[in-house]
């Protein structure tokens, strides 16, 4: 009888689970995501505005800044105003910024367009994940915030191949879609459930999981623990600044902010949006290069979003550093093989195996893994104020390696990888001695354990 009751239970949960996977689910977070796909390039500009190396750098560089302010508010900002309508303001943002940058005559105007695009990127980089978190049954959310990084990659992915092919005016254009299209879609989903419980409006949240869970399901008792949720969370949010650097939380600030500047100065950054170049410069032809970049990210990212809830971040994290030191390596000492002018076509091949494995091996563990990771280690009530500031860090070290990659190559190519390479090989002992694994356990049981590390 036990064994039964067991089983009819089971049976149950995964019925009720199914009964989740809705078409008001699916339709919410592709829109949301859509926002994600704005992520593009714009090549030549240096050549045909004639830009200096400063100039360029700086061009390149300002939407981390934007990003870095937005990133500060943008918290507050979804609060206050409400998830869909902080994604309008950034829509409007990176439509502005777009058509700056594609009718742009000079430095001024190209700037001022990247600075809005950052401001934008900063909104949805914070508002889009925590949309997707809050209108997710638990089953499905892995899988469903890293389609997030997939619609980047995918976005990120199309510059790269159309790169080829139309001119940056035109990309810059093309990029402003997803963001007008996001614009009218927004008005067919619903707000987020629980921004709606943190204003009282509980006929409105009943519609809002009615819309999102289908009409004939029963979302009574996922209503009463999202109102549980949103109270706890209010009576345990008053914590300020100070309390985010208590002792208790030094481990996990540690990790947060060591992942973040490991992230951005393993050159990951400038990799991505100076790729062209750095074909150029090493001689491979950028139009086939960059075709190769664009096309192992697509695949790739569905392959780790398939299977980012089956292995522990530990592993990943590892393979992915390891993958990136290695790689790193490689393109360095392609670069200094080919300036002694030795090897030509193995250069050629070293480079493009050395590239195409980093991005790769990026995108494995170190791309998204830290994000995930930072959403564990800190308990509730620094929450807020922790990824306010671990966010903005990662948007500085950000700026610090897109501004300064150019005099770096300009000092030495092989130099600059070399060191790349360092960095990620300082990330792997900084993984294995203090990165906890935390598939599998609470919340509770991985900030317990962080704090009596500390």
């Amino acid at each position: 009888m036990e064994s039964e009751r067991l089983e009819s239970h089971l049976l149950n949960k995964q019925e009720e689970e199914a009964s989740s996977f809705t078409s008001g689910l699916l339709l919410s977070t592709s829109v949301v995501v859509a926002g994600s796909f704005c992520y593009g390039c714009a090549s030549k500009i240096m050549e045909e505005l004639g830009l200096s190396v400063a100039d360029y750098s700086f061009f390149t560089s300002v939407m981390t800044l934007g990003g870095m302010i937005t990133a500060v508010f943008s918290g507050k900002i979804s609060a206050l105003v409400g998830r869909r309508q902080t994604m309008w303001i950034s829509d409007v943002c990176c439509i502005f910024g777009w058509l700056a940058v594609a009718f742009a005559h000079d430095i001024i105007m190209l700037n001022t367009g990247r600075l809005f695009l950052g401001f934008g990127v900063g909104l949805i980089s914070y508002v889009v994940p925590v949309y997707i978190a809050e209108i997710t049954p638990k089953t499905f959310r892995g899988g469903f915030s890293y389609s997030n990084q997939l619609l980047q990659c995918l976005g990120i992915s199309l510059m790269f191949f159309t790169g080829n092919f139309f001119h940056w005016r035109t990309l810059a254009l093309l990029s402003a879609i997803p963001s007008a299209f996001q614009v009218i879609c927004l008005f067919f989903i619903p707000e987020s459930p629980r921004w709606l419980a943190m204003y009282g409006q509980d006929q409105e949240l009943e519609v809002s999981l009615k819309k999102l869970r289908g009409e004939n399901s029963d979302i009574l008792k996922e209503a009463a623990e999202i109102r549980e949720t949103v109270e706890i969370s209010r009576k345990e949010s008053q914590s300020g600044i100070r309390d985010l650097f208590h002792i208790g939380n030094a481990h996990s600030l540690i990790i947060g902010l060591g992942l973040m500047l490991l992230q951005q100065f393993c050159g990951s950054a400038a990799i991505s949006a100076y790729a062209a170049r750095i074909f150029d410069k090493a001689g491979f032809p950028s139009d086939i290069g960059t075709t190769i970049l664009a096309v192992i990210l697509i695949p790739q990212s569905i392959v780790v979003m398939l299977t980012v809830d089956r292995w522990g971040r530990r592993p990943l994290l590892m393979i992915s550093s390891i993958g990136m030191c290695i790689c790193s390596f490689f393109i360095g000492l392609s670069y200094y093989l080919q300036k002694n002018g030795e090897f030509q076509k193995l250069c050629s091949v070293m480079l493009i195996v050395g590239l195409v494995g980093y991005v790769s091996s990026f995108g494995i563990g170190l791309g998204g893994l830290p994000w995930v990771i930072m959403s564990e280690i800190f308990p509730v009530n620094v929450k807020i104020t922790a990824g306010s500031l671990v966010t903005m860090s990662n948007w500085f070290f950000n700026w610090i390696i897109i501004y300064s990659f150019n005099f770096m190559i300009q000092w030495s190519a092989s130099g600059t990888y070399f060191i790349f390479s360092g960095v990620s090989l300082v990330t792997i002992v900084f993984i294995w001695t203090l990165v906890p694994e935390t598939k599998g356990r609470t919340l509770e049981e991985i900030q317990t354990s962080l704090v009596r590390l500390s």
